[in-house]
């Protein structure tokens, strides 16, 4: 199966959420603003990126984990995925879409527009991570419940 994480620019929540599944950021703590900052494509995803998967790697159970951003056509990018599938006589359980951008707050929000859209990196990326770190049981909330649906389909 593959499973793919789902943001508006494939920066922020969407690289969380994948790296926590992949084991790349912890699941029993709060990681440090560093283990973020480390993450492959974090913060770092130019507009011309948005829509190509970035592979987080695989997880325990044998499935492919993925980053994806899709702007403001995240649902409407879901509904084509599925339907693609589905007219290709691929069966749905063959993917997993998850919406991450519900577990960001505000302040992710803004740090990722000062850094991605106005490029003023240097105000932005620290606001991105402060705001993860903030929300993160958030992120650990979806990951726990997409491997809890993994591991009854396994």
């Amino acid at each position: 199966m593959i499973v793919a994480y789902i943001c508006y620019g494939s920066a922020h929540s969407s690289i969380v959420a994948a790296s926590i599944h992949v084991g790349l950021l912890p699941n029993d703590r709060i990681p440090t603003f560093d283990e973020i900052l480390s993450l492959p494509h974090y913060d770092l995803t130019e507009g011309n990126q948005i829509g190509i998967p970035f592979y987080m790697g695989i997880d325990e159970y044998d499935n492919d984990v993925y980053a994806i951003g899709a702007k403001s056509g995240r649902k409407i990018m879901m509904k084509a995925v599925r339907s693609f599938l589905k007219e290709s006589g691929i069966g749905e359980n063959e993917i997993l879409l998850i919406d991450t951008l519900p577990a960001i707050g505000l302040l992710t929000k803004l740090g990722g527009m000062t850094s991605r859209r106005f490029k003023i990196i240097s105000v932005g990326r620290p606001f991105t991570v402060y705001g993860i770190i903030k929300k993160y049981n958030n992120f650990l909330d979806i990951v726990n419940k997409v491997k809890s649906r993994l591991k009854e389909l396994d």
